[in-house]
């Protein structure tokens, strides 16, 4: 039985590194999707024709991925995860440009969550649930990261999945706590913002944070939502000094908060949402 646990594992992490490929794929088109929507919109507004460049298809399927430099076609055999980025030795095959290493550290800690949801659940619907639920929030913390921006198109459908899961019974979550947590998540951040912006005049986050901060409170129920806003200001702070001391900052000293709110409902999927409680000595 537990050889059987180990194969099912390996076959989910298996499943994970192509689903980290896809992501890779939505971590650069989607805000790209979003801009072009919003060109074409602004456009219509105005009474103007939307530039060629935003007329053209594009999204997650359309066109094909191609090198950022030269514009060389990916083919299947240089797409494979992880084991395409060691062969081709981190290069494009046609100008020799680097290809980040971000790929490939995208398929691999994608395939290690799928991984562990497998090992932990089998091959459940539970199990299923929470590859989605990591597999939304491994798209979610770079793209805030890069962009700034949390996409309703992944927040939403999050939200509603925690609520959805609760339902079914694939979290362990009571539904009338998956519900207050979903409140409890947006309301607590929605405060928070108008405070900072009535006490400072600024804005000190996005109204994409108020709603991942609830679907996390739908998947995890109301009793989890402090120990993870307490988790996600940890795990901001530390990467906030380190990178100001190394002067990493971006222009403004600006840092998003959704990538370490992602951070802390992963440590909650891992470990429990009470176990970041004993671990801060609370």
């Amino acid at each position: 039985m537990p050889d059987a646990i180990w194969v099912q594992a390996a076959t989910g992490g298996l499943f994970g590194l192509l689903i980290g490929s896809f992501l890779n794929v939505v971590i650069y088109r989607l805000p790209k999707m979003m801009e072009q929507a919003w060109a074409v919109e602004c456009a219509e507004f105005t009474g103007q024709a939307p530039s060629p460049e935003h007329s053209e298809r594009f999204n997650l399927l359309v066109p094909r991925s191609r090198c950022q430099q030269c514009g060389h076609q990916i083919v299947w055999w240089e797409n494979v995860p992880v084991l395409s980025y060691l062969f081709l030795r981190g290069r494009c095959s046609s100008c020799k440009t680097p290809i980040s290493l971000r790929y490939p550290m995208v398929e691999l800690v994608t395939g290690l969550l799928f991984a562990w949801c497998v090992w932990r659940w089998g091959w459940t619907w539970p199990a299923l649930a929470w590859c989605g639920f990591s597999a939304v929030l491994v798209a979610l913390t770079l793209i805030d990261w890069d962009t700034t921006l949390l996409p309703d198109a992944l927040t939403l459908p999050l939200l509603w999945a925690g609520l959805i899961a609760s339902i079914l019974g694939w979290t362990g979550v009571l539904l009338t706590d998956a519900v207050w947590g979903a409140v409890g998540g947006y309301m607590s951040l929605w405060l928070v913002y108008w405070a900072f912006k009535l006490a400072t005049g600024k804005e000190g986050m996005g109204f994409g944070d108020f709603k991942l901060f609830a679907a996390l409170g739908a998947w995890f129920g109301w009793q989890a939502l402090v120990p993870m806003m307490l988790m996600s200001s940890v795990i901001g702070a530390v990467v906030g000094i380190g990178l100001k001391f190394m002067s990493g900052l971006r222009e403004g000293g600006v840092m998003p908060f959704g990538p370490f709110l992602a951070m802390a409902g992963v440590t909650a999927m891992l470990f429990g949402p009470q176990s970041i409680l004993r671990v801060l000595g609370l």
